[in-house]
């Protein structure tokens, strides 16, 4: 596979001011060192808890938000510089928010929506409504119906379909998609997803998924990539990290999602107490202050982003051989949910 996006030691502090001068008192450590890759083609699935520094990713991606350090190389050219400057990368790169309505703007019809884009970007004005109304059709509204009217006269699900069709009309090749469906019922999450699933094949696109469902991430990722406390937990494919993950984090949140079956509920919480705060983040390993496996090189030492096998990466202690855990090179092999139940129970 051809490597679309490639992300290298992206970091974005935020300043905490106050004081009589307002001065810098402390630091939010957001997006502290992330490094992955997307191929193209695929769908990328981004998990973790609140501020665990996902949508501050996405928009450090797509620039909206300018990166303190790091890299970010589109199809081989570096975004910023001259081989790929912002104005190119909006038109291969577009992003999907979670707000419906606040990312319209009011005041313009849907078509006007639709084809703003395509005519900053040079695309004649009739072309550009054209655009809109084809796009409108694919993502199944009537553009006789629709094409006049304004956002607050639709919808959530039809507002994010607008959402969507205004993201295509660039005829990007990657879709970043902060929490799409987090705010829409059921049966119309399930509507824009089989759409997301049918667009992707239609168009060839690639997606960055980021999403706090686990079931909704499964559905529609190829690989998933876990975050915490502004730094990646764990990277795979989404069978291997659903079915045997190999970090305590990744099998804390996998614990808690939902199940239908009533045997198979949790009578204890799988991960106990808040994330610790960015602005003074624990030494060492950031998840250790509520890890059942924390020892005394958890404290010391950073674990990093470690390959097991072809296909996964791991940032813990337990994976890495010769990292001095008592349990160095038997990830593979740890009861990691049984365990973490146990634990969290005697707790409680």
């Amino acid at each position: 596979m051809t490597t679309l996006l490639e992300v290298v030691q992206l970091r974005k502090h935020f300043p905490i001011k106050g004081g009589l001068l307002n001065r810098q008192t402390a630091t939010v450590r957001a997006v502290d060192g992330v490094s992955f890759t997307v191929e193209q083609g695929e769908t990328l699935g981004v998990v973790g808890e609140s501020g665990c520094g996902k949508s501050t990713t996405a928009r450090l991606t797509m620039h909206l938000l300018t990166p303190d350090e790091g890299t970010i190389v589109f199809d081989g050219k570096t975004v910023g510089s001259s081989q790929m400057p912002l104005r190119t990368l909006r038109r291969q790169m577009q992003m999907v928010f979670q707000d419906s309505f606040a990312s319209l703007n009011p005041r313009l019809t849907i078509e006007e929506s639709i084809a703003f884009g395509p005519r900053v970007h040079g695309v004649p004005g009739k072309e550009a409504r054209e655009r809109a109304r084809d796009l409108l059709a694919k993502v199944g509204l009537n553009p006789a119906q629709f094409i006049r009217r304004y956002p607050h006269e639709l919808s959530g699900g039809q507002r994010q379909r607008v959402n969507i069709a205004r993201a295509l009309a660039l005829q990007p090749r990657l879709l970043i998609l902060d929490e799409s469906v987090s705010a829409l019922d059921k049966s119309v999450q399930a509507q824009v997803l089989n759409l997301l699933s049918d667009l992707k094949a239609e168009f060839g696109l690639t997606y960055l998924f980021i999403s706090h469902d686990l079931h909704v991430v499964k559905y529609m990722s190829d690989r998933v990539m876990v975050m915490y406390l502004g730094k990646v937990a764990e990277v795979g494919p989404v069978q291997a990290i659903y079915n045997k993950p190999l970090h305590p984090y990744t099998s804390g949140l996998l614990s808690a999602m939902p199940s239908l079956d009533p045997d198979q509920r949790t009578a204890a919480p799988p991960l106990v107490g808040d994330p610790p705060n960015p602005i003074n983040p624990p030494s060492g390993c950031r998840f250790r202050t509520r890890c059942p496996y924390a020892e005394g090189v958890c404290a010391e030492v950073e674990p990093k982003l470690s390959a097991i096998g072809a296909d996964r990466l791991a940032a813990c202690h337990m994976v890495n051989p010769d990292s001095g855990h008592t349990k160095a090179g038997m990830a593979l092999d740890v009861p990691v949910l049984p365990s973490l139940m146990k634990k969290t129970e005697a707790t409680a």
